[in-house]
């Protein structure tokens, strides 16, 4: 306790100097968070970020869509605008989302002839501005070559564009403004379709059929249009390059050659009343054409573009309340990294309740699950200190799914199955939010038999939901390289990754299993979770670059007979750019990483991961090889939780001094500013997570504490009313005091390197006192480290084996042994 108090008082001085400086920022009322929301981040560079107007978790997403880096519709690469439109995703990869029924803007048509104006998509692309964009949330505008000037708000499930127009074309004709709306979308995947324009009004109501960006079936979709600011010329269809005035109405199929054939209609104006300037207000549904003009009409009733931004905008500001920090003296870059983090991670998923066609139900229907890989790390843990609310509804949509096609999703867009990539992660998300005290509404029984079915039966095609060569998992302990699994059907790769992910699957749910009361459950899935152990390979070293990396032991993949077979550790490693690593049926053993990333995925009982590598110093320096190497890629989620496995091996420090290696190096406020994709807000999510200095080990009671990259962080439960907060004693902005001495809960001593929920729930105070070099005491001892499955405390406890792990370590010695037996005969 002495040297406790020593440092206590040691910082003092420093402490409630900083302390003005910090009441001296808090209380700026001139402080506007939107001054550091930059939506455009991850526009460039591959973060495939949607940098348009939209609400939280909005349906409607309106931006400018372009040729170039197109998946989330818009991209600061210089590529052409090839339209605007009121769907997409954001920071998804595979191909293009949405991007459905685009507007297209002419001041006039060449000559005043109709067919001077051009209709295919691919013909009539237009550079834009480079200097012209602007995004705040929930307003985005652009200026085209042309002369038109666009801008647009939106609500929930409509959007309303400003199409401003030159007094003089660029081609000489007479101002008569023509706006169509073409039957297409981003990847060019539609096949039937059809549009009728109004002749008396201009209204386009619409609707095409379409695939979804990264999974199965398809998916159709309604539109509405309607249009205010200048009187009606005429209207009319297009197909391909002419359009006519006659025929008001267009169906149209998909063409040859797989692309298919452009169409659609358009209205053509007088010259705009005021300010040259008409509005089309877009609704959408899934459900109807009626339904997407009732949505158009109910959210933007009279075309009033400013009452709609700024509704846009104080939605905005509510959802990002919560939150407050006290910056004293941190950038303006690294709170511009921070809050627009924050604001990404409430764009995907999508709220599309009461838009689910399929089937009928009471409960929410969110879509855009893209891909749950993604985002049960820590993405939708965010949310349970961020939006509990929302989280409970998202959570209740996972059920319902269950509860209507019969599987959790791992991947969903556009009311469509998407791709499993590893293990069914939706386990993960539900009991993360179970175990966070996320009640509201929530049937876990039915949440306990959907996660069971994941772990029990397999489905016939596990490419889409559930798991596959779930009788060897059972059997054998692991899923074999070339397994025979004839009672479902996927792409057999990923024989070790889908090892370490189905284990914490099951790891998840056997805390769930404890939680109701299913002790037998419970020790089942505990013993699961430890089939990494099958595949781990004792004696395996590993050679980077032509260089001995010095370590032993790791994963690699087994047989149906148990004999190893080999990948190369770092496979599909950031430097391996030659290597297949995705779903290809030619993929590895590991899906979008190397072993090298993968050893280090055993959440559930890093004590056990520990030991098997050789201990804790062992550890540290594997962890620092990883990160220092070129293996990692900080740009993809596996990632994520390695930058703070430091704190089970006693050097929380340590992962604070990785946090700042990572950020801002590879995270800026630029449009480039993210290392990949953005993920649905999960590299948003990586940020704010970090820079708040709690990091959540998902699926668990558990949050990794380092500093905030501020002096403080506070946030408010939506559930409870109460407010936790983070302190920085002797903060500095130039982050030379990244090391946390000693910390007080509540004003009480506290040592622990990890922290739980109750935290967030019951408002409490954690102040950490910071300096200069890595402590050797706070946060080291066995006492302190975060729970693992195999140890009461953490990597260098002796004591407190489950009785699931001991009785599954007999079973698996006795699976070797029958497996040697195997082999010998």
């Amino acid at each position: 306790m002495l040297p406790f108090l020593l440092s206590i008082l040691f910082s003092l001085y420093f402490y409630v100097d900083s302390l003005a400086a910090v009441f001296a920022n808090g209380t700026n009322s001139t402080y506007d968070v939107f001054d550091y929301v930059d939506p455009l981040i991850g526009t460039a560079n591959g973060g495939n970020v949607f940098g348009g107007a939209t609400l939280p978790f909005g349906m409607a997403k309106a931006v400018a869509d372009v040729n170039g880096d197109n998946q989330g519709g818009f991209a600061t690469d210089g590529s052409n605008v090839t339209g605007f439109s009121t769907m997409h995703d954001s920071g998804t990869g595979g191909s293009p989302s949405l991007g459905n029924f685009p507007l297209f803007p002419y001041a006039a048509c060449a000559g005043d002839d109709i067919d001077g104006c051009i209709y295919p998509k691919l013909a009539r692309n237009l550079p834009s501005i480079n200097s012209s964009v602007v995004a705040t949330p929930g307003y985005f505008a652009i200026e085209l070559e042309s002369g038109v000037k666009v801008d647009m708000t939106v609500a929930n499930r409509s959007s309303l564009f400003r199409f401003q127009f030159p007094s003089t074309p660029d081609n000489g004709a007479p101002l008569s403004p023509l706006i169509l709306q073409d039957l297409t979308d981003l990847q060019d995947s539609r096949f039937n379709g059809s549009i009728a324009v109004d002749d008396s009004t201009g209204r386009m109501v619409g609707n095409a059929t379409f695939l979804p960006s990264f999974g199965s079936g398809m998916y159709t979709l309604y539109f509405c249009t309607d249009f205010q600011g200048a009187a009606i010329r005429d209207t009319g269809i297009w197909v391909n390059s002419r359009a006519t005035t006659d025929p008001k109405s267009l169906f149209i199929t998909q063409g040859i050659n797989g692309y298919p054939l452009p169409g659609g209609a358009f209205t053509r104006f007088e010259a705009p009343d005021s300010n040259n300037t008409i509005l089309a207000r877009v609704g959408t549904s899934f459900i109807s054409n009626d339904q997407a003009c009732s949505n158009a009409e109910a959210g933007i009733p009279d075309f009033d573009f400013a009452a709609t931004q700024q509704t846009a905008e104080a939605v905005w500001r509510q959802q990002l309340s919560p939150i407050s920090i006290q910056p004293d003296g941190a950038s303006d870059s690294i709170q511009t990294i921070f809050w627009s983090g924050i604001y990404r991670t409430n764009i995907n998923p999508q709220d599309y309740t009461g838009e689910n066609p399929i089937w009928s139900s009471t409960e929410p229907y969110f879509d855009s699950f893209y891909c749950t890989w993604d985002l049960f790390r820590s993405q939708l843990p965010f949310l349970t200190i961020l939006d509990p609310s929302n989280l409970a509804r998202m959570v209740r949509a996972y059920i319902d799914i269950y509860v209507h096609q019969g599987y959790l999703p791992d991947c969903r867009m556009s009311l469509c199955k998407g791709f499993t990539q590893g293990g069914s992660n939706a386990d993960n998300v539900l009991v993360d939010a179970y175990v966070k005290n996320v009640t509201a509404g929530i049937d876990y029984t039915t949440a306990y038999a959907a996660v069971v079915k994941d772990a029990e039966v397999e489905p016939i095609d596990w490419s889409n939901e559930g798991r596959g060569g779930l009788t060897s998992w059972k059997n054998l302990g692991y899923i074999p390289v070339e397994d025979l699994d004839y009672i479902g059907f996927g792409t057999f790769t990923r024989s070790i990754s889908r090892t370490l992910e189905y284990g914490y699957n099951d790891f998840c749910i056997s805390q769930l299993a404890q939680g109701l009361g299913n002790t037998a459950d419970a020790e089942k899935y505990q013993g699961r979770s430890e089939n990494w152990k099958n595949l781990w390979k004792a004696d395996q070293t590993s050679v980077v670059n032509g260089t001995d990396s010095g370590f032993t032991g790791f994963p690699q993949p087994k047989y149906l007979n148990g004999t190893f077979g080999f990948q190369d550790p770092d496979k599909c490693a950031n430097f391996d750019t030659t290597d297949v690593c995705s779903l290809q049926n030619n993929a590895a053993e590991t899906f979008e990483s190397s072993i090298w990333e993968y050893s280090f995925f055993v959440p559930g009982d890093m004590a056990s991961l520990i030991t098997y590598m050789g201990g804790p110093t062992t550890f540290v320096s594997r962890l620092d090889y990883l990160h220092e190497s070129n293996i990692e890629y900080i740009g993809n989620e596996p990632a994520f939780l390695t930058v703070f496995q430091y704190h089970y091996a006693g050097r929380p420090g340590r992962s604070a001094y990785r946090s700042h290696f990572y950020i801002p190096a590879y995270f800026s406020d630029s449009d480039g500013g993210l290392p990949g994709n953005d993920d649905s807000g999960a590299l948003g999510s990586f940020i704010a997570f970090s820079m708040m200095g709690l990091f959540p080990n998902p699926g668990q009671n558990v949050y990794l504490i380092i500093p905030p990259y501020f002096a403080s962080v506070s946030i408010t439960s939506n559930v409870t009313g109460k407010t936790a907060t983070i302190t920085n004693a002797n903060f500095d902005p130039t982050y030379t005091n990244i090391y946390i001495q000693n910390a007080t809960l509540d004003g009480a001593p506290y040592s622990k390197n990890w922290i739980d929920h109750s935290f967030f729930l019951e408002g409490k105070n954690l102040t950490l006192f910071l300096g200069p070099t890595e402590s050797t005491s706070w946060g080291t001892a066995d006492a302190d480290l975060p729970p693992s499955l195999s140890t009461s405390g953490g990597a260098n406890s002796t004591n407190g084996t489950t009785v699931a792990s001991r009785r599954w370590e007999e079973r698996r010695r006795g699976l070797e042994d029958m497996q040697m037996g195997r082999m010998m005969f």
